[in-house]
């Protein structure tokens, strides 16, 4: 039997961010070992290059220091040594994202590819992993959340933890700290949320919520056979939104504001969102990290892994998140329809959807949709968003082509069968593949003009099946994400196309849209704003002066680009219909009743 690879997490000097990581291989390659960290995270599609973050890193036999020489970006070899091997690594922590590693005074938080060397030619060796308390005064009443199997450690404990092996280690996060901890079970599997932040919640409602939504994923898609527990792990900020998956547990991020205290009652706009993201990555679960795509079988962290089937992944996961709401029942369906109209809305806002394909978007996440420029918007779509209604009008497709036998929900149970289960990776054509084939509808033009092309996709004619109008309508303003009617008290008669945020005390252009009279007249991402027409400009006051025009109205914007202040008139247009709502229709027939109700149901 292999002897296992054995870990040291020291969490050694907040006020530098310093972990201090020791490796110790007992039997170590006699010719040399090599060892590396990997250069990015599964789930977040770019080059993060986490070897960067190490301070100092030496090597040790026997208390003789061994040479250890650094041979590309994230690999290093050890000079060879006849018995066991100690390496300690310095490592800077202080990204307070969920992708990364961040260490100070107040928690810890680790992702295993931050801290854990991967040993080269015992990538299967089982692995013990010893986080040890900080250092006085610090960490004293912390506690340790990870899904990681405990060895020794007692529950929410320092000690010693184990993994299978090298790929299990670092999908298993830690967050260390003064925590709040909530448990509960969903099907018969121990769940539990680890808050860290300050917030006073009300934690049995929010465990009954994620117990919800976790049941009704599981009654989905069948429990993982390898699922014996699962944990939340949820930082918590005056801003912030975000979460990675694991197989295990979920890294995320969420405001303070979005998560319900005592005595509340609704399910306010933030809970849902908090809800909706808990949600996303539970159900990733199955759809990325037990079933995902051939050429992620397996990973190669060393390197960028291309495929088009991000939209897959993420854009269905996208769309099932808040459709597993509304099926568990904690939020109605009127409330599900507005979150879709947000999300086309979202779409049908960023011109990039006429020039790039999901499928491209997928492609080129690596270097377009995780490194975004001021463009974005008009250059690249999000195989996100989009994914998710193309994820929608599939859903539609087939309900109505095949007269409510086959959804897209047979699809997915069918894919998971097929390549969750047996662990096999998912071609580059499979989904489609299985849709086809279950279906008995050539779906070859759907994908050819939706996933591979850039066809608008019908979502009025096919949401009208069931029984829901499809509107759109101009925007009210900047903060206006859509889902809602029209508030006629804040029509608008004249549009810019540009959008102004506040950052660092200034207003600034965050994008200027195409082909809009902020671009024609000259304006520029990055330009802060000083007035209009003479008179102060700023995100705050932006619409109040839109308001005071219509179209065809000629206006003179002054900006600083850089130290330079420059002056621009702009003619302003007819604010476009960009923004969506849907509503039911009061004339439904009992066949789109149905329809709907069966979409919208509770999964059995």
């Amino acid at each position: 039997m292999t002897a296992p690879i054995s870990y040291t997490v020291f969490p050694k000097n907040p006020g530098a961010h310093i972990l201090e990581v020791t490796l110790t291989i007992e039997k170590p390659d006699p010719a040399g070992q090599q060892l590396s960290l990997p250069a990015w995270i599964p789930g977040s599609y770019m080059i993060r290059d986490f070897a960067r973050h190490i301070v100092a890193i030496n090597a040790q036999t026997d208390g003789v220091e061994l040479g250890i020489e650094k041979t590309d970006k994230s690999t290093w070899l050890v000079a060879p040594c006849e018995s066991s091997l100690t390496v300690t690594a310095q490592i800077y922590a202080y990204d307070q994202s969920v992708r990364g590693a961040h260490f100070d005074t107040t928690h810890a938080y680790f992702n295993g590819t931050c801290v854990f060397l991967q040993v080269h030619g015992l990538e299967n060796a089982p692995c013990e992993v010893h986080i040890k308390r900080p250092a006085r005064p610090v960490g004293q009443d912390w506690r340790v959340a990870t899904s990681m199997d405990p060895k020794d450690a007692e529950r929410y404990g320092f000690g010693l933890y184990g993994a299978a092996n090298y790929d299990e280690l670092i999908d298993h996060p830690v967050e260390i700290g003064n925590l709040a901890i909530g448990e509960f079970e969903a099907r018969g599997v121990p769940h539990s949320i680890a808050i860290h932040g300050q917030c006073n919640v009300d934690m049995g409602r929010i465990c009954h919520d994620l117990a919800t939504v976790c049941e009704t994923h599981i009654k989905f898609l069948s429990k993982p056979k390898d699922l014996d527990r699962y944990v939340f792990l949820l930082t918590v900020l005056g801003e912030g939104y975000g979460g990675l998956e694991h197989r295990w547990s979920s890294s995320l991020v969420c405001k303070r504001s979005h998560l319900p205290l005592r005595g509340d009652e609704k399910v306010s706009d933030g809970y849902r969102t908090f809800l909706g993201l808990c949600s996303h990555e539970y159900f990733h679960l199955w759809n990325v990290k037990r079933m995902k795509p051939e050429r992620f079988t397996p990973y190669d962290l060393s390197t960028e892994s291309h495929t088009g089937l991000l939209w897959v992944f993420e854009g269905i996961t996208s769309y099932y998140d808040d459709l597993a709401l509304v099926r568990s029942g904690l939020i109605s369906a009127e409330g599900y329809l507005e979150l879709l109209a947000k999300t086309i809305t979202r779409v049908i806002r960023g011109s990039g959807r006429t020039i790039q394909s999901v499928e491209e978007s997928s492609f080129d996440a690596w270097t377009k949709f995780y490194k975004q420029e001021a463009n974005a918007s008009n250059a690249i779509v999000s195989y996100y968003a989009k994914g998710a209604l193309i994820a929608l009008a599939l859903d539609m497709t087939l309900r109505e082509k095949t007269e409510d036998r086959i959804s897209l929900d047979d699809v997915m149970r069918e894919c998971w069968q097929r390549y969750g289960e047996t662990g096999a990776g998912m071609p580059e054509r499979g989904l489609e593949s299985i849709a086809s084939k279950l279906s008995g509808i050539d779906l070859s033009d759907f994908f050819n003009r939706f996933v591979r092309g850039t066809d608008e996709l019908p979502l009025g004619p096919l949401l009208s099946a069931m029984g829901l109008q499809y509107h759109l309508r101009s925007a009210n303003g900047q903060t206006d994400a859509g889902g809602k009617r029209s508030n006629p008290s804040r029509q608008m008669d004249a549009w810019l196309g540009a959008r102004l945020i506040s950052r660092s005390g200034s207003s600034v252009f965050a994008a200027v849209q195409a082909d809009s009279p902020a671009e024609k007249a000259g304006l520029a991402a990055h330009d802060v704003a000083i007035a209009w027409d003479n008179l102060k400009l700023s995100s705050a006051n932006i619409d109040k002066h839109l308001r005071h025009h219509r179209a065809g109205d000629i206006v003179t914007l002054t900006v600083f680009r850089g130290d330079e202040l420059m002056r621009f008139k702009a003619t302003l247009v007819a604010p476009p219909a960009d923004t969506c709502y849907l509503l039911v229709s009061d004339d439904c027939t009992p066949e789109q009743e149905k329809r709907r109700e069966d979409w919208l149901a509770t999964t059995t």
